[in-house]
């Protein structure tokens, strides 16, 4: 067998180890490549948080407007009993209601016209037709003509819309 000849000693540092020189260069690009992402993310975060603060100024106008004013209930008691001629049968609805208002000193302004409230509630009620007021869509629909008329008397009567919705707390036919 052939022996391997010993490297032949050359001048210093002509020769380099390989294994060296290849670790450097990839340190280098590892080193470029972290940099390259890390500076594409700075610009990336750099450019939206400009985009969201020219959105949030908008939004903070908005919140500076005035909050609303904590509900009020106002229960109308006794509760409605109307009743009505359905195929030859006699039948009844029942319906306790609530007002919901936002300002105290205008709901006790309409409180003062409340027997004609009361009697407006009456008679739209008693115009209904039976079978409609069996679906919940009917209900629905005699809710907002309640809260329609409730606004309308209000508005005539105190000079604004007091009323915000008239609730059904309580809604039976028989």
């Amino acid at each position: 067998m052939a022996k391997k000849a010993p490297p032949q000693p050359g001048p210093e540092g002509a020769e380099k180890p390989a294994g060296k020189s290849k670790l450097k260069l990839i340190i280098v690009i590892v080193l470029a490549l972290l940099l390259a992402i890390g500076g594409s993310v700075g610009a990336t975060w750099f450019l939206l948080s400009k985009s969201m603060k020219k959105e949030e100024a908008p939004a903070a106008e908005e919140h500076a407007a005035p909050v609303k004013q904590a509900a009020i209930y106002e229960p109308l008691a006794p509760a409605f009993v109307v009743n009505f001629n359905y195929n030859g049968r006699q039948r009844y609805m029942q319906v306790t209601v609530a007002l919901m208002a936002r300002d105290q000193a205008a709901l006790d302004a309409l409180k003062v016209h409340m027997p004609v409230l009361r009697n407006n509630l009456v008679m739209l009620f008693s115009s209904q037709d039976f079978e409609s007021l069996t679906s919940s869509v009917g209900k629905e629909m005699l809710r907002q003509k309640a809260t329609a008329s409730v606004q309308e008397l209000a508005q005539k009567e105190v000079g604004k819309t007091v009323i915000e919705q008239v609730l059904f707390t309580n809604f039976v036919l028989q």
